[in-house]
C-alpha cells in the first residue's frame, strides 16, 4: 500500500473533503438514506423499543436502546455529518422530521416483537417518506394504511 497526502492524491483523482450536501438534505433524502442503510444488511437482527406509546414524552425522547434501527442510522457518517448527534429516540425523531406515531410504527415492539430484521424495516421506513399525493384507489389505500400525516 502506498501512502499519499490528500494534496498528492488531488493530482491523480478528484478528492471530496466531506459530503457537501450532508447538511442540506431534505427529510425525504434522510429517510431514503436510512431505508437504504437498513436494506444493506437485511438479515441484521435489530432490537425494538418497548412501550413507546405509554411513556412520558421527556423519558421517551431520551430513550436509547442498543442495536436498533436508529443505531443503524447513527453508524452512518453521512447522517452524522448531516446532524444526527446521537441514537436517542428524540434526536432521531427531530432529525428525520417524524411524529411520535410514525416513530412508534417504525420502532415499537408492539408492532414488530422484541427484534426485527433490518430488511423488514426498510419498507416500513419507506412508507413514511413524504411523497407527492397519489390519486385514485391506490392513493386512498396508501393514506389509509401508512401513517404519514399522523
Amino acid at each position: 500500500m502506498e501512502r499519499a497526502t490528500l494534496d498528492h492524491l488531488s493530482t491523480k483523482a478528484t478528492v471530496f473533503r466531506g459530503y457537501p450536501q450532508a447538511g442540506a438534505q431534505s427529510q425525504q433524502q434522510r429517510l431514503d438514506r436510512w431505508s437504504w442503510l437498513l436494506g444493506r444488511k437485511p438479515h441484521r437482527l435489530l432490537s425494538t423499543f418497548p412501550g413507546t406509546e405509554f411513556m412520558d414524552p421527556k423519558i421517551r425522547d431520551a430513550m436509547r436502546c442498543a442495536n436498533t434501527a436508529i443505531t443503524v442510522a447513527f453508524e452512518d457518517p453521512l447522517l452524522r455529518e448531516a446532524g444526527l448527534t446521537d441514537d436517542s429516540y428524540g434526536t432521531a425523531k427531530a432529525f428525520f422530521g417524524l411524529s411520535d406515531a410514525q416513530m412508534h410504527w417504525i420502532l415499537c415492539y408492539c408492532h414488530h416483537g422484541t427484534a426485527i430484521h433490518a430488511g423488514v424495516l426498510t419498507s416500513v421506513v419507506r412508507a413514511v417518506i413524504p411523497r407527492a399525493p397519489r390519486v385514485g384507489f391506490a392513493g386512498w389505500l396508501r393514506q389509509l394504511f401508512a401513517p404519514q400525516a399522523i
